[in-house]
């Protein structure tokens, strides 16, 4: 009986422990629960709401990167939200399309969110909040950390933040925000201060020296570097680039006994570091490349170790590995005189003034008499350019035609005009280095002598490695291998086109060297060909991974797609001759950070042995030397990735595209409902019916067995265009409310 009795009770004390952790975690107060549905409301039911009913527990919601929902005590402690709307700093000519609607009010939803007094963490990405940032977030008395990053947050971060006196983490970056940064040293528990990627400055903010992590890169900070810096014992990573920060370089930043990662690229940094300052064991990466500083670098930092990355290209240092990659000492110091602060004293303002008109007049002088030399040359010049253009069409109009029929003749043409294309059309990728020719000597350097643990794989036309260049920059190093009857004097054509194959949707060329040898009799040669290395992922990957596929909803993947699309027009107009029969596959299209598409192992215009030997890839069916049907076998592979981006589904046989397309044409002619069935579940409620109709016929017409019956590039890109201007009309107005042109099932 006691026996009985002892393990009934102890089954109605763990039943009662039960039903009490149950009543603390799971029944959240009624307030609260009506609070998460209005914040679901004023955000305008983003996806990842979308799941919230009557019925939801917010406080067993299983966590995910996008969504979580901690509860304490019936009381909501933390709340992340990570929408899919492109930051200010990932858009910035079309922030309206990513922000939410005219409607909202940011005062409303921030008064909102401040009746979850018990949040100690509150995270809102990528949701297109835009407006100030509201004073009453001083209501937020128990938050811990703040996360409103890829928004639209814009005006100045107001003072009434430095009440959130239990803040450990704040979280602007990449807003819109401008102004001075509040005296932020208040805040003695605040560890980490991301504010990157706003409009903030000019002055240096001051902080508190507990911080651990400190990121105020892209901005627009003009100051000096303050020298209390060196008292932040705890700091691991600064990260201050890409601003306009003058003065030197606090020695004692170096030697911080935390400090893990230092940037201060990209300013206007100047003078010389002490040779004698020592830098912390702890220091793993230094960047101070693209400033002004002169002299030598200390010791600790002068080279790269197993333990250490130094990066200190385009200054004007002296001495070292880097001395190539150096701008001239007058370069520093012609700048280092622009950026010093004019003086202001009175003694030497009429001399001031005399010289100027002095140098007013030797200016106006030299002006002129440049503007003369300027016209000269440019009539010069133009003169010359017609002789040559005359030259060229000679060539073309003589020899040529003297071989080749009249259409080949038209053709031919048309490479020469294709020259001529828009500048929009041939736009090389904004920020990358320009186009240099390297030495065998630097490619051997950057591949570690080509060791096999930096192969990659073997691409279209040859071998790929990756390399690190002196710069710190990670490359692909393509070797590919000539065919000799084509050495050396024919080279020089495609050599230049070969400098011309850069665009934001191409994995763009930086560079080459050309390395011949003797075998045998003959003359052989390799040319390795520099490529920028994109390191996210393909976009057979990002469908092929789950959670991956979650990012690609409907705009996301229309916009991937046409980026194919414009990286493939390139190589077909933007060069001259045209680029064809260029290895499209989903594996070879690169998304890189912001998912930007880029197409990776085109045909690069070289007499390869592997290249120009081979059957092309897809081509079976085909005349290989026929450039129309190359250009149509391009146009064939964009239908096979477009299929899969609609669908969702990877195309492993031509069984299994056959029936695809059969099934999209079927979806087309019957109930939209139909083809709506036929989408990516993961894309559901994110598409207008037109936009995907749209880009359904694309894909059916550019699978035409028939080449001939395959629209051109120019007919895909322009309908492609039509369908996402379909999309941006249909997310503006809401319209996903039923109806036959509705996206909802």
């Amino acid at each position: 009986m006691r026996i009985s009795s002892f393990s009934c009770s102890h089954t109605a004390l763990f039943t009662l422990i039960v039903m009490q952790v149950s009543i603390s975690r799971g029944q959240l107060a009624p307030n609260e629960t009506r609070i998460l549905f209005q914040v679901q409301q004023l955000l305008e039911y983003p996806q990842v709401l979308q799941g919230w009913t009557n019925w939801t527990n917010f406080c067993y919601l299983p966590p995910s990167p996008s969504l979580k929902v901690v509860c304490s005590d019936s009381h909501v402690t933390e709340l992340t939200v990570v929408g899919n709307k492109s930051s200010s700093s990932a858009s910035p000519n079309s922030p309206k399309q990513n922000t939410l609607s005219d409607n909202f009010s940011i005062d409303a939803f921030f008064t909102t969110l401040t009746e979850l007094s018990n949040l100690k963490v509150l995270s809102l990405v990528s949701l297109g909040l835009w407006g100030p940032l509201p004073t009453k977030i001083n209501r937020f008395w128990s938050l811990q950390a703040l996360n409103v990053s890829y928004n639209f947050i814009y005006g100045q971060i107001p003072q009434d933040i430095l009440s959130l006196k239990n803040l450990t983490s704040l979280v602007l970056a990449h807003n819109l925000l401008n102004g001075t940064v509040p005296d932020l040293r208040s805040l003695v528990l605040l560890q980490e201060l991301n504010l990157g990627g706003n409009h903030l400055g000019p002055t240096f903010p001051s902080l508190g020296n507990n911080l651990v992590t400190i990121i105020l890169k892209n901005n627009s900070l003009k100051s000096v570097i303050p020298s209390e810096i060196k008292k932040f014992n705890q700091l691991q990573q600064l990260d201050i680039s890409s601003n306009k920060l003058i003065g030197p370089i606090p020695s004692a930043l170096f030697s911080l006994p935390s400090l893990q990662y230092l940037d201060l690229a990209q300013n206007q940094l100047s003078g010389a570091l002490p040779t004698n300052i020592s830098c912390s064991v702890k220091l793993q990466f230094v960047d101070i490349s693209h400033n002004i500083l002169i002299g030598k670098l200390p010791s600790c930092i002068a080279t790269n170790t197993s333990t250490r990355t130094v990066i200190s290209s385009w200054n004007c240092l002296s001495g070292g590995k880097n001395a190539s990659y150096q701008h001239p000492y007058l370069f520093c110091n012609k700048e280092a005189l622009a950026v010093k602060p004019p003086s202001r004293s009175k003694e030497h303002k009429s001399s001031t003034i005399k010289l100027g008109i002095v140098l007013g007049i030797v200016g106006g002088v030299l002006g002129i008499a440049g503007v003369l030399g300027l016209l000269i040359f440019v009539i010069i010049r133009r003169s010359k350019t017609t002789t040559a253009d005359d030259h060229v069409h000679s060539i073309f109009d003589g020899s040529v035609t003297s071989k080749r029929s009249v259409a080949s003749k038209m053709s031919v043409r048309r490479a020469v005009d294709s020259r001529r294309v828009p500048q929009t059309m041939r736009s090389a990728a904004i920020g990358l280095p320009p186009y240099r020719v390297f030495t065998l000597e630097e490619m051997e350097d950057a591949t570690n002598n080509f060791d096999p643990l930096n192969f990659i794989g073997e691409g279209s036309q040859g071998q790929l490695y990756k390399g690190w260049l002196m710069d710190g920059s990670v490359v692909l190093v393509k070797c590919v291998k000539l065919k000799q009857k084509n050495l050396p004097q024919s080279m020089i054509q495609q050599i230049e086109v070969l400098s011309k194959l850069r665009h934001l949707h191409l994995v763009s060329i930086l560079g080459h060297t050309i390395v011949t040898y003797q075998d045998h009799s003959s003359t052989a040669g390799t040319v390795f060909v520099v490529l920028e290395h994109v390191s996210n992922g393909s976009l057979r990957d990002y469908l092929a991974d789950e959670r991956k596929r979650e990012m690609l909803r409907w705009p996301k993947r229309m916009a991937i797609i046409i980026g194919v699309a414009r990286g493939i027009q390139f190589l077909h107009t933007g060069v001259a001759p045209g680029i064809f029969g260029n290895n499209v596959k989903i594996e070879n299209v690169l998304l890189d950070d912001t998912l930007t598409a880029k197409l990776s192992d085109y045909k690069i215009p070289l007499p390869s042995k592997v290249g120009s030997e081979s059957p092309l890839n897809g081509q079976d069916a085909f005349n290989i030397n026929s450039s129309e049907n190359a250009e149509k076998e391009d146009v064939y592979q964009l239908g096979v990735i477009l299929l899969q981006v609609i669908t969702g589904k990877l195309v492993t046989s031509n069984r299994a595209l056959d029936e695809l397309r059969i099934q999209l044409e079927k979806g087309l002619a019957e109930a939209p409902s139909k083809l709506q069935a036929l989408v990516d579940p993961c894309t559901r409620g994110t598409f207008a019916y037109e936009s995907l109709k749209t880009a359904a016929e694309m894909a059916v017409n550019c699978l035409n067995k028939e080449s001939r019956a395959r629209p051109s590039i120019e007919d895909v890109l322009w309908n492609l265009q039509y369908s996402i201007q379909i999309q941006e009309g249909w997310t503006s107005t809401s319209g996903n409310l039923g109806g036959p042109h509705s996206s909802s099932y």
